[in-house]
Protein backbone atom coordinates (compact mmCIF):
# COMPACT_ATOMS: atom_id res chain seq x y z
CA UNK A 1 0.00 0.00 0.00
CA UNK A 2 1.43 3.43 -0.85
CA UNK A 3 2.40 5.76 1.94
CA UNK A 4 0.24 8.66 3.00
CA UNK A 5 1.07 12.07 4.41
CA UNK A 6 -0.50 11.80 7.84
CA UNK A 7 -0.93 14.71 10.22
CA UNK A 8 1.52 14.39 13.09
CA UNK A 9 -0.07 14.97 16.49
CA UNK A 10 2.62 15.58 19.16
CA UNK A 11 2.10 14.81 22.83
CA UNK A 12 4.13 14.57 26.02
CA UNK A 13 3.68 12.31 29.03
CA UNK A 14 5.19 12.92 32.46
CA UNK A 15 6.76 9.81 33.98
CA UNK A 16 9.02 9.17 36.95
CA UNK A 17 12.09 11.35 36.44
CA UNK A 18 11.45 12.12 32.79
CA UNK A 19 9.12 13.56 30.15
CA UNK A 20 8.41 11.33 27.17
CA UNK A 21 7.75 13.06 23.85
CA UNK A 22 5.59 11.12 21.42
CA UNK A 23 3.72 11.56 18.14
CA UNK A 24 0.50 10.06 16.81
CA UNK A 25 -0.35 9.65 13.13
CA UNK A 26 -3.24 8.11 11.25
CA UNK A 27 -6.35 6.34 12.45
CA UNK A 28 -7.24 2.73 13.20
CA UNK A 29 -5.83 0.03 15.48
CA UNK A 30 -2.91 1.23 17.58
CA UNK A 31 0.65 0.32 16.64
CA UNK A 32 3.65 1.67 18.55
CA UNK A 33 7.13 1.85 17.01
CA UNK A 34 9.93 1.90 19.56
CA UNK A 35 13.71 2.01 19.23
CA UNK A 36 16.58 2.54 21.68
CA UNK A 37 18.95 4.27 21.79
CA UNK A 38 17.76 5.64 18.43
CA UNK A 39 15.06 8.27 18.55
CA UNK A 40 11.76 8.16 16.73
CA UNK A 41 13.08 9.93 13.62
CA UNK A 42 14.34 6.54 12.43
CA UNK A 43 10.70 5.39 12.16
CA UNK A 44 9.27 8.37 10.29
CA UNK A 45 9.14 6.69 6.88
CA UNK A 46 7.59 3.51 8.25
CA UNK A 47 5.14 5.50 10.36
CA UNK A 48 3.91 7.37 7.29
CA UNK A 49 3.32 4.08 5.45
CA UNK A 50 1.51 2.43 8.37
CA UNK A 51 -0.65 5.50 9.04
CA UNK A 52 -2.73 4.56 6.01
CA UNK A 53 -4.57 2.02 8.17
CA UNK A 54 -3.22 2.26 11.74
CA UNK A 55 -2.95 4.82 14.50
CA UNK A 56 0.83 4.97 14.71
CA UNK A 57 2.58 5.97 17.92
CA UNK A 58 6.26 6.89 17.93
CA UNK A 59 8.13 8.05 21.00
CA UNK A 60 11.67 9.07 21.90
CA UNK A 61 13.16 7.05 24.78
CA UNK A 62 13.88 8.96 27.98
CA UNK A 63 16.91 11.20 27.73
CA UNK A 64 17.01 11.06 23.91
CA UNK A 65 15.99 13.72 21.37
CA UNK A 66 12.74 15.40 22.47
CA UNK A 67 12.35 13.30 25.62
CA UNK A 68 14.00 14.75 28.69
CA UNK A 69 15.35 13.13 31.84
CA UNK A 70 16.07 14.77 35.17
CA UNK A 71 19.35 12.94 35.79
CA UNK A 72 21.49 12.41 32.68
CA UNK A 73 24.02 10.41 34.71
CA UNK A 74 21.47 7.73 35.65
CA UNK A 75 21.50 4.41 33.84
CA UNK A 76 18.34 3.46 31.96
CA UNK A 77 17.14 -0.15 31.98
CA UNK A 78 14.78 -1.88 29.56
CA UNK A 79 12.27 -2.24 32.40
CA UNK A 80 12.31 1.53 32.91
CA UNK A 81 11.80 2.17 29.19
CA UNK A 82 8.95 -0.37 29.27
CA UNK A 83 7.32 1.52 32.14
CA UNK A 84 7.66 4.76 30.17
CA UNK A 85 6.06 3.20 27.11
CA UNK A 86 3.27 1.76 29.26
CA UNK A 87 2.52 5.25 30.56
CA UNK A 88 2.31 6.60 27.00
CA UNK A 89 0.02 3.75 25.89
CA UNK A 90 -2.24 4.41 28.85
CA UNK A 91 -2.36 8.12 28.03
CA UNK A 92 -3.30 7.38 24.41
CA UNK A 93 -5.99 5.01 25.73
CA UNK A 94 -6.73 3.38 22.38
CA UNK A 95 -6.89 -0.23 23.53
CA UNK A 96 -4.24 -2.94 23.36
CA UNK A 97 -1.42 -2.08 20.98
CA UNK A 98 0.80 -3.88 18.57
CA UNK A 99 4.26 -2.86 19.76
CA UNK A 100 7.14 -3.05 17.34
CA UNK A 101 10.53 -2.71 18.98
CA UNK A 102 13.82 -2.71 17.14
CA UNK A 103 17.28 -3.25 18.60
CA UNK A 104 17.23 -1.92 22.18
CA UNK A 105 13.58 -1.05 21.60
CA UNK A 106 12.89 -4.74 21.03
CA UNK A 107 14.31 -5.44 24.48
CA UNK A 108 12.01 -2.73 25.91
CA UNK A 109 9.04 -4.35 24.14
CA UNK A 110 9.88 -7.73 25.67
CA UNK A 111 10.12 -6.12 29.11
CA UNK A 112 6.68 -4.58 28.51
CA UNK A 113 5.22 -7.97 27.54
CA UNK A 114 6.59 -9.44 30.76
CA UNK A 115 5.22 -6.69 32.99
CA UNK A 116 2.11 -5.18 31.33
CA UNK A 117 0.69 -7.78 28.93
CA UNK A 118 -2.82 -6.30 29.24
CA UNK A 119 -1.63 -3.29 27.21
CA UNK A 120 -0.55 -5.43 24.27
CA UNK A 121 -2.08 -7.16 21.28
CA UNK A 122 1.14 -8.36 19.66
CA UNK A 123 4.84 -7.75 20.29
CA UNK A 124 7.27 -7.69 17.40
CA UNK A 125 10.84 -7.87 18.71
CA UNK A 126 13.06 -7.02 15.73
CA UNK A 127 16.70 -7.98 16.31
CA UNK A 128 16.97 -7.60 20.10
CA UNK A 129 20.68 -7.54 21.06
CA UNK A 130 20.27 -9.94 23.98
CA UNK A 131 23.91 -10.93 24.29
CA UNK A 132 23.21 -12.49 27.67
CA UNK A 133 21.52 -15.45 25.91
CA UNK A 134 24.61 -16.47 23.93
CA UNK A 135 27.24 -19.02 24.97
CA UNK A 136 29.97 -16.37 24.57
CA UNK A 137 28.09 -13.85 26.73
CA UNK A 138 31.05 -13.39 29.08
CA UNK A 139 33.38 -12.41 26.24
CA UNK A 140 30.72 -10.14 24.79
CA UNK A 141 30.31 -8.44 28.18
CA UNK A 142 34.04 -7.77 28.34
CA UNK A 143 33.96 -6.38 24.80
CA UNK A 144 30.94 -4.18 25.53
CA UNK A 145 32.54 -2.76 28.66
CA UNK A 146 35.68 -2.02 26.64
CA UNK A 147 33.55 -0.14 24.11
CA UNK A 148 32.18 2.06 26.87
CA UNK A 149 35.67 2.59 28.29
CA UNK A 150 36.98 3.73 24.91
CA UNK A 151 34.07 6.08 24.39
CA UNK A 152 34.31 7.70 27.81
CA UNK A 153 38.07 8.08 27.30
CA UNK A 154 37.37 10.14 24.18
CA UNK A 155 38.16 7.45 21.60
CA UNK A 156 34.92 7.61 19.64
CA UNK A 157 36.44 5.98 16.54
CA UNK A 158 37.78 3.12 18.65
CA UNK A 159 34.35 2.66 20.17
CA UNK A 160 32.63 2.38 16.80
CA UNK A 161 35.27 0.07 15.35
CA UNK A 162 34.93 -2.32 18.27
CA UNK A 163 31.13 -2.03 18.20
CA UNK A 164 30.98 -3.01 14.53
CA UNK A 165 33.56 -5.77 14.97
CA UNK A 166 31.65 -7.33 17.86
CA UNK A 167 28.38 -6.97 15.96
CA UNK A 168 30.04 -8.73 13.01
CA UNK A 169 29.04 -5.87 10.73
CA UNK A 170 31.56 -5.13 7.98
CA UNK A 171 31.80 -1.50 6.92
CA UNK A 172 34.34 -0.47 4.23
CA UNK A 173 36.79 2.19 5.36
CA UNK A 174 35.34 4.82 3.06
CA UNK A 175 31.83 4.18 4.38
CA UNK A 176 33.08 4.21 7.97
CA UNK A 177 34.75 7.56 7.37
CA UNK A 178 31.56 8.98 5.88
CA UNK A 179 29.27 7.74 8.64
CA UNK A 180 31.46 7.94 11.73
CA UNK A 181 34.29 10.22 10.71
CA UNK A 182 32.59 13.44 11.67
CA UNK A 183 31.84 14.12 15.33
CA UNK A 184 28.18 14.82 16.11
CA UNK A 185 27.34 18.17 17.61
CA UNK A 186 24.91 19.59 20.13
CA UNK A 187 22.05 17.37 21.24
CA UNK A 188 23.09 14.60 18.81
CA UNK A 189 26.43 14.34 20.61
CA UNK A 190 24.72 14.32 24.00
CA UNK A 191 22.32 11.59 22.88
CA UNK A 192 25.09 9.42 21.47
CA UNK A 193 26.99 9.66 24.76
CA UNK A 194 23.81 8.96 26.76
CA UNK A 195 23.11 5.84 24.72
CA UNK A 196 26.63 4.47 25.08
CA UNK A 197 27.25 5.35 28.71
CA UNK A 198 23.78 4.89 30.19
CA UNK A 199 21.97 2.28 28.06
CA UNK A 200 24.30 -0.05 26.14
CA UNK A 201 25.35 -2.51 28.84
CA UNK A 202 21.96 -2.44 30.56
CA UNK A 203 20.19 -3.31 27.31
CA UNK A 204 22.57 -5.96 25.94
CA UNK A 205 22.76 -7.85 29.22
CA UNK A 206 19.18 -7.56 30.42
CA UNK A 207 18.02 -10.96 31.66
CA UNK A 208 14.79 -11.76 29.85
CA UNK A 209 12.24 -13.50 32.10
CA UNK A 210 11.72 -16.34 29.66
CA UNK A 211 9.09 -18.23 31.67
CA UNK A 212 7.00 -15.06 31.97
CA UNK A 213 7.35 -14.32 28.26
CA UNK A 214 6.23 -17.84 27.41
CA UNK A 215 3.14 -17.56 29.62
CA UNK A 216 2.16 -13.88 29.28
CA UNK A 217 -0.53 -14.57 26.68
CA UNK A 218 0.81 -11.98 24.23
CA UNK A 219 1.81 -13.27 20.78
CA UNK A 220 5.51 -12.54 20.34
CA UNK A 221 7.13 -12.28 16.91
CA UNK A 222 10.92 -12.42 16.78
CA UNK A 223 12.04 -10.56 13.68
CA UNK A 224 15.36 -10.83 11.85
CA UNK A 225 16.57 -8.88 8.84
CA UNK A 226 17.14 -10.92 5.71
CA UNK A 227 20.49 -9.19 5.30
CA UNK A 228 21.62 -9.76 8.91
CA UNK A 229 22.89 -13.31 8.44
CA UNK A 230 25.79 -14.11 10.82
CA UNK A 231 25.59 -10.71 12.54
CA UNK A 232 25.37 -10.58 16.33
CA UNK A 233 21.68 -9.64 16.34
CA UNK A 234 20.91 -12.54 14.03
CA UNK A 235 22.48 -14.83 16.64
CA UNK A 236 20.70 -13.23 19.60
CA UNK A 237 17.34 -13.19 17.84
CA UNK A 238 17.55 -16.83 16.80
CA UNK A 239 18.51 -17.80 20.32
CA UNK A 240 15.56 -15.88 21.77
CA UNK A 241 13.18 -17.49 19.28
CA UNK A 242 14.52 -20.91 20.22
CA UNK A 243 14.06 -20.20 23.93
CA UNK A 244 10.46 -19.13 23.32
CA UNK A 245 9.70 -22.08 21.05
CA UNK A 246 9.18 -19.85 18.02
CA UNK A 247 10.41 -19.69 14.47
CA UNK A 248 11.87 -16.30 13.53
CA UNK A 249 10.05 -14.05 11.08
CA UNK A 250 12.19 -12.57 8.33
CA UNK A 251 11.95 -8.87 7.51
CA UNK A 252 13.44 -7.01 4.54
CA UNK A 253 16.86 -5.40 4.88
CA UNK A 254 19.22 -5.58 7.80
CA UNK A 255 19.27 -4.20 11.32
CA UNK A 256 17.59 -0.96 10.21
CA UNK A 257 15.49 -2.47 7.45
CA UNK A 258 12.50 -0.40 8.60
CA UNK A 259 14.44 2.71 7.55
CA UNK A 260 15.80 1.36 4.27
CA UNK A 261 12.67 -0.53 3.12
CA UNK A 262 9.65 1.01 4.88
CA UNK A 263 6.99 -0.23 2.41
CA UNK A 264 8.22 -3.83 2.39
CA UNK A 265 8.76 -3.76 6.15
CA UNK A 266 5.20 -2.49 6.62
CA UNK A 267 3.83 -5.36 4.53
CA UNK A 268 5.36 -7.90 6.90
CA UNK A 269 4.09 -5.96 9.93
CA UNK A 270 0.57 -5.91 8.56
CA UNK A 271 0.66 -9.69 8.19
CA UNK A 272 2.06 -10.49 11.63
CA UNK A 273 0.11 -7.73 13.36
CA UNK A 274 -3.25 -8.85 12.08
CA UNK A 275 -2.47 -12.46 12.93
CA UNK A 276 -2.76 -11.48 16.58
CA UNK A 277 -5.94 -9.37 16.26
CA UNK A 278 -9.58 -10.32 16.04
CA UNK A 279 -10.58 -7.86 13.28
Amino acid sequence: MPSTTATARPMTVEVDGATIAATLRGDGPLIALHAAPMDSRSFEGLAEVLAADWTVLTADPRGVARSTVVDRTAHVTPDQRAADLAAVLQEVDAGPATVVGSSGGAVSALALAATRPELLEVVVAHEPPLCVLLPDARDLRVGTEEMVRRFTAGDREGYWRLFLDQANIFVPDEVFAGVFGQEPEGRDAEDEAFGVENMLVETSFWEPPLDRLRSCGVPIVVGIGEESTSELCDRTSRRLAEELGLGPTMFPGGHIGFTDHPDAFASVLRAVGRSGRND
